[in-house]
C-alpha cells in the first residue's frame, strides 16, 4: 500500500513526469527501473509515493519493501521478504508461488535444512520467475526505499534481477512483462567506500535503467511549500528565514515550519541551530507519554510492529493508543495495514535515537532483546536480537543470537549475511564466559564454519585469512583430525587464489598429523588435497604414490566423492591422460562416482576436465557438447558462479571464439558480464579476442582492468593474451614482448613450470611484432636494427619450442599447441630473413584443425610471401579467401590489411606503376621524406614551419593514398614504390 501524506506535493513535477513516463511503458509490456537518489530530506519518500499513487489508480499492483539501518546487523533480504509477504497473503498468486518453491524460504515456509551449494542461485532464479509470472497476472510497481541501508544479499538479489532479463524486452511471441521498479538511496550517505557505490554504477550501464537524482528544491518552490503547508498566512520575513535555512530540503523546511512558536514575529531570532535541534523541538511539543512511546520504537528502528511496541513500552492500552494517536496527528509516526508503525521520515528516528541518555538506550535495547527471544518468529528475528543484546551489553545473548542469525542466513541463502553473524560471533566468543558459550561448539569449528561461509559468497581472499585465523586459533593443542581438517581446508583455499607453494606446505603438513592406519574419512580427504598440491608444483611423483593409496582406502570406506576426486587427479599423472579416449572414459566414469555420492564440485572437476581434455585433443565439436552437458549440470545446481564452472564458461566461450561463431561468444559474454562474480570476470576473455580482432579501441582498456585487485591466475593469462596482441597489432614491438614475458613471469612465479601452456601463444603473437619491426627496419636500410630484432625473434621462437616440446605437464602439446608453434616458428624466419613460402604454408596447414581467424591470419602472411616469391595468382587466392573471412567475421584490422596488400601488390588486377600510386602534393612528399626518419606531428610542424595540426592532415592524406593503415606501413610503401630515396632531405 501506497503511503499518503496530507502536505502539498510541490517542486517534483518534472520528476514525477519521468516516473509517471516509466509507469505507462512498464504497463505496455517495456520493463523498466529508475534508481531515485538524493540527500535525506529532499523529497525522495514523498515523489515515490506520488508516483506509486498514480501507478495504483492506473490498475497497477504497488508493492514496497524498506530497508533499514541496524548498524552492522545484516537482515538478509529484507526489502524482499516484505514484498513477499503481501504477495503471499493475495489468493490470486498462490499458482504463481506453487510454481516456484524456491522464495518458500523467504516466507519462512521452506525446509529447515541447510540449503545445497546451489540454493542461493536457485533462491534468485526462483524470485525472478515469480516477478516474471506475477507481471502476467497484474502490472506491478516495487518501491524498494533506502537501499543505502541494504544487505549485501538484498543488493546481490537486486543486481539479479535487473541484469537477468526482467528489463529486457521480450523476443516476439514471448509474454511482455509489465514490471516498474524504483529504487531510492541516500546520496549524502554514500562515502567512498560504500557497497551501494559499485552496484549503482553497474546497473545504470543497463539500457533499461534511468537515474533520478532529486536535487534540493528552488527557493521559490520552498516558499510556496512553507505557504501552502501554514495554517495561517505568514509574515514575508518568516518565509524568507525559513527558505534560507532550509537550503532546498523540503523536510527541513516543514520540520522548521513546525517547531516556529504561535506568535510570527518576524524580528524574532528563534530558529533552531541544527536539523536534529529543529526535530527535538517538535518532539518536545508532545505530551510526556507520547514522547516515551516515540523513544521506544526509535530504538527498535524504522519500524516497529504493534505488539511489540505494546509489550516494550509497558503502558496500558487506552494510555498507548492516546500516545501513537498524537505522534500520527503531528506526522512523526505514519500506520500500516499490518499493524506496524513507521518514522514518517528517517532523520525522526535518528535524532530521537541520539537524544536518548546512555542508561536509557541499554535498558530499552535489553527489552526489545528479551520480546525477540519469545517471537514465534525468532529464528527470522535474531540478527535484530543479536543487534539489540550487543547494545544492551549482553554479550553471551549477543553471540547467541548471531549464531542463529547465521543458521538462518545460511537456510535462506545468503551467505555473505551468514558470514558477517559468525565474525560476529567470533569477535564476541572470548568476551563471553566459557559456560555462557554454546556446548557444542569451540573457535576453531566456528571460524572453519565462517571460511566456508567466505568461499560461498565468493570472498575467496577472506576465506584464506580466516582460515588462518583458525589454524591460529587451534595452536599445538588441537586434536590431530581437527589440526589437520584446518590445515588442508586452509591448503584448498589457497589453491582458489594460486597461492600454490603454500598450498603445498599445508597439505603436506595435514597429511603428516594423521596416520594411514587407521582409515578414516580426515585422512582420505587430506590426501586428496595433498594430490592436487603436489602437482601444482611439480611433485608427481609423490602425488602419484599418496593418490593411488588414497584411492584404496576411499574404496575401501565407500568415500564414492573421494574416489572420484583421486580418479580425476591420477588422469592428469597417467600416460593416458584427458587428451586420450582412455583418459575421458576414466573421467566419465569419475563423474558417475561424483553424481552418484551428490558430490558436485567434484563432479564439476571431472565434467571441466572432459571438456578441457576435447579441446586439447582438438575435438572441439566433442568439447561443445561437453561445455553444454558441464554447464547445465553447474545451471541445475545453482553453481554457475563456482569455480570449475567458470572454467567452463571461459572455454566455452574460447571454443566459440576459436570456431569463428564470434556474435555467440559476444552474446554468451553480454548475458554472463552482469552475473559474474568479481573473481570470475576472466570467464568473459574470449569475447575481448573478439573485440580485438574487430578494431575496438576500448578492448585493450579492458583487458587491462583484469588485473586490478588481487593476483588471478586465469584473469592474468587473458589480459596478458589480449595486451600482447593489441601491442603487436598497433606495431609496438617492445611492449607486445615487454606484456609477454611479463605475463609468462607471473602466471609461473609460483608453479613448477616456467612453460605454460599459454607460452606458445604468447611468442607466435610478440613474434608477429618483432617480424613487423625488422621488416621495417630492413626496408630503411638499418640492418643492425633489424639484426638486433632477429635476435629477439630468435629468443621468443626457443620459448614456443621448448612450451610445445615439454608443456605445464611435461607432455607434447596437442593441436593448437602445434598450430602456434608453426605460426612462431614462420614469423621467426620472417624476422631474419623475410617471409618464407613453405613455413607459412605449415602454419595455414596448421590451423586448419578449426581456427578460421588464425587461419586468416596465416593467409594472409603467405599471400605475402607468394608475391615475394611472384606467384602472383597464388597470392591473389588466398589473399581473397583470407579477406572473405575476415569480411565474415567483421575482423575489420585484418580485412583492412588484406585491402592494402591487394591494392600494393595489384592482386585485384589494378593498372601498374604510376598509375596505381596517388600522385602526391609536393608538400605531402615532404611530409612523406620526415616521416621516413620517425618524426612525430610536432616535429614535422616544427621543420617545416606549419603547425602539428596541419601535419597531422597531411600524415592522414598520405595514409589514405598509400592504402597505409600506420605511419610504419606508409613509410615501408613509400621505400618500396620509390617514392623516397635513403638520405633525402625536406625542402623548405
Amino acid at each position: 500500500m501506497a503511503q499518503t501524506f496530507g502536505t502539498p506535493f510541490i517542486g517534483r513535477e518534472d520528476e514525477l513526469a519521468r516516473l509517471t513516463g516509466v509507469l505507462e511503458r512498464a504497463r505496455a509490456g517495456d520493463p523498466r527501473a529508475v534508481l531515485v537518489g538524493g540527500d535525506a530530506g529532499v523529497g525522495k519518500t514523498r515523489t515515490l509515493a506520488e508516483a506509486a499513487s498514480q501507478a495504483a489508480a492506473t490498475g497497477m499492483t504497488v508493492l514496497t519493501g524498506h530497508c533499514v539501518d541496524l548498524g552492522d546487523v545484516g537482515l538478509p533480504y529484507l526489502p524482499f521478504t516484505e514484498i513477499l509477504g503481501v504477495l503471499a497473503a493475495d489468493d490470486r498468486f498462490a499458482p504463481a508461488f506453487a510454481a516456484h518453491p524456491a522464495v518458500d524460504r523467504l516466507l519462512g515456509s521452506g525446509t529447515g535444512t541447510a540449503p545445497d551449494p546451489g540454493s542461493r542461485l536457485q533462491l534468485f532464479e526462483g524470485m525472478a520467475g515469480l516477478l516474471a509470472d506475477l507481471a502476467d497476472i497484474t502490472p506491478l510497481l516495487l518501491i524498494l526505499e533506502d537501499l543505502h541501508w541494504a544487505d549485501q544479499s538484498s543488493r546481490d538479489l537486486l543486481r539479479f534481477l535487473l541484469s537477468r532479463g526482467l528489463l529486457q524486452r521480450p523476443r516476439p511471441g514471448a509474454p511482455a512483462h509489465r514490471l516498474a521498479v524504483f529504487a531510492s538511496y541516500r546520496a549524502d550517505d554514500l562515502h567512498r567506500r560504500h557497497p551501494l557505490r559499485p552496484l549503482l554504477a553497474e546497473l545504470i550501464r543497463l539500457p533499461a535503467v534511468d537515474r533520478v537524482e532529486l536535487r534540493p528544491m528552488a527557493d521559490a518552490e520552498v516558499a510556496r511549500l512553507v505557504r501552502a503547508l501554514g495554517t495561517d498566512p505568514l509574515p514575508d520575513a518568516t518565509v524568507r528565514r525559513i527558505v534560507d535555512r532550509a537550503e532546498g530540503n523540503a523536510f527541513y523546511a516543514e520540520e522548521l515550519l513546525a517547531a516556529l512558536p504561535g506568535d510570527f514575529d518576524p524580528a524574532s531570532p528563534a530558529m533552531p541551530s541544527g536539523l536534529a535541534d529543529v526535530l527535538l523541538i517538535r518532539i518536545e511539543q508532545l505530551s510526556e507519554t507520547a514522547q516515551q512511546v516515540l523513544r521506544t520504537a526509535a530504538v527498535a528502528g524504522r519500524r516497529v510492529e504493534h505488539g511489540l511496541l505494546r509489550d516494550a513500552v509497558q503502558l496500558p492500552e487506552d494510555e498507548l493508543e492516546s500516545a501513537l494517536r498524537e505522534a500520527v496527528g503531528r506526522q512523526l509516526l505514519v500506520p500500516d495495514e499490518d499493524a506496524t508503525y513507521s518514522f514518517r521520515h528517517a532523520l525522526t528516528r535518528e535524532a530521537v535515537y541520539a537524544d536518548l541518555l546512555p542508561g536509557e538506550r541499554v535498558r530499552l535495547h535489553g527489552a526489545f532483546a528479551r520480546l525477540l527471544a519469545g517471537h514465534s518468529r525468532s529464528a527470522e528475528r535474531a540478527a535484530e536480537r543479536a543487534h539489540h543484546s550487543r547494545e544492551s551489553h549482553d554479550l553471551a545473548d549477543a553471540l547467541t543470537a548471531s549464531l542463529e542469525a547465521s543458521d538462518h542466513a545460511q537456510r535462506v541463502g545468503a551467505p555473505a549475511e551468514e558470514l558477517r553473524h559468525l565474525e560476529t560471533a567470533l569477535e564476541l566468543w572470548p568476551a563471553v564466559d566459557a559456560a555462557a558459550r554454546p556446548e557444542d561448539g569451540d573457535s576453531v569449528t566456528l571460524t572453519l564454519r565462517a571460511s566456508a561461509a567466505a568461499a560461498r559468497a565468493g570472498e575467496t581472499h577472506r576465506a584464506v585469512h580466516l582460515t588462518r585465523a583458525a589454524l591460529a586459533r587451534a595452536g599445538s593443542d588441537a586434536d590431530s583430525e581437527l589440526a589437520a581438517r584446518v590445515r588442508y581446508t586452509l591448503a584448498g583455499n589457497l589453491m582458489r587464489i594460486d597461492n600454490l607453494t603454500a598450498a603445498f606446505t599445508y597439505s603436506s603438513e595435514a597429511l603428516a598429523m594423521i596416520p594411514a592406519e587407521p582409515p578414516s574419512y580426515t585422512w582420505v580427504w587430506a590426501a586428496a588435497t595433498h594430490v592436487m598440491a603436489a602437482r601444482y608444483v611439480g611433485h608427481d611423483e609423490d602425488a602419484e604414490r599418496v593418490a593411488r593409496q588414497a584411492l584404496r582406502t576411499a574404496e575401501e570406506l565407500r568415500l564414492a566423492d573421494a574416489q572420484a576426486d583421486l580418479m580425476i587427479s591420477l588422469v592428469g599423472l597417467e600416460a593416458h591422460n584427458r587428451r586420450t579416449p582412455q583418459g575421458r572414459d576414466r573421467l566419465r566414469a569419475a563423474r558417475e562416482l561424483a553424481r552418484g555420492a551428490g558430490n558436485i564440485p567434484v563432479e564439476m572437476r571431472a565434467l571441466y576436465n572432459l571438456a578441457v581434455g576435447c579441446y586439447e585433443s582438438g575435438d572441439l565439436d566433442e568439447c561443445l557438447t561437453s561445455l553444454t552437458d558441464g554447464l547445465d549440470r553447474a545451471r541445475r545446481a545453482g553453481l554457475l558462479s563456482s569455480p570449475y564452472a567458470l572454467e567452463l564458461r571461459y572455454l566455452q566461450s574460447l571454443v566459440l571464439y576459436t570456431l569463428g561463431r564470434w556474435d555467440e561468444c559476444a552474446r554468451a559474454a553480454a548475458a554472463d558480464a552482469e552475473r559474474l562474480p568479481a573473481a570470475g570476470g576472466f570467464a568473459t576473455g574470449p569475447a575481448l579476442y573478439v573485440a580485438l580482432a574487430r578494431g575496438d579501441q576500448d578492448a585493450a582498456d579492458r583487458a587491462r582492468a583484469l588485473l586490478d585487485g588481487p593476483f588471478d591466475w586465469m584473469a592474468t593469462l587473458v589480459a596478458g593474451i589480449v595486451l600482447t596482441d593489441a601491442a603487436a597489432v598497433r606495431g609496438d614491438a617492445e611492449g607486445a614482448v615487454e606484456w609477454m614475458r611479463g605475463t609468462i613471469a607471473r602466471i609461473t612465479s609460483d608453479t613448477a613450470t616456467d612453460r605454460p601452456d599459454v607460452g606458445v601463444r604468447l611468442a607466435a603473437l610478440a613474434l608477429s611484432a618483432v617480424a613487423d619491426t625488422a621488416v621495417e627496419l630492413r626496408l630503411t636500410g638499418d640492418e643492425a636494427g633489424a639484426r638486433r630484432w632477429a635476435d629477439t625473434a630468435t629468443e621468443l621462437v626457443e620459448v614456443a619450442r621448448a612450451t610445445v616440446a615439454k608443456g605445464e605437464d611435461g607432455s607434447r602439446q596437442g593441436p593448437e599447441g602445434l598450430a602456434w608453434l608453426a605460426r612462431a616458428e614462420a614469423e621467426w624466419l620472417r624476422a631474419r630473413s623475410g617471409p618464407d613460402v613453405a613455413a607459412w604454408e605449415k602454419a595455414v596447414a596448421a590451423f586448419g584443425y578449426g581456427d578460421p581467424y588464425e587461419l586468416a591470419r596465416c593467409g594472409r602472411r603467405l599471400a605475402e610471401a607468394l608475391l615475394a616469391a611472384d606467384r602472383r595468382e597464388e597470392a591473389a587466392e588466398r589473399a581473397r579467401a583470407a579477406r572473405d573471412t575476415a569480411v565474415r567475421l567483421g575482423a575489420v584490422p585484418l580485412r583492412e590489411a588484406l585491402d592494402a596488400l591487394i591494392r600494393r601488390g595489384r592482386l585485384d588486377g589494378a593498372p601498374s606503376g604510376a598509375e596505381r600510386i596517388p600522385v602526391l602534393t609536393a608538400r605531402e612528399g615532404d611530409v612523406l621524406r620526415l616521416l621516413t626518419r620517425g618524426r612525430t606531428n610536432r616535429q614535422i610542424g616544427e621543420e617545416l614551419f606549419i603547425t602539428g595540426k596541419t601535419a597531422s592532415v597531411h600524415v592522414s592524406n598520405i595514409l589514405a593514398k598509400l592504402g597505409a593503415t600506420s605511419r610504419t606501413e606508409a613509410v615501408a610503401i613509400a621505400y618500396r614504390e620509390g617514392l623516397v630515396e635513403p638520405g633525402a632531405t625536406a625542402s623548405t
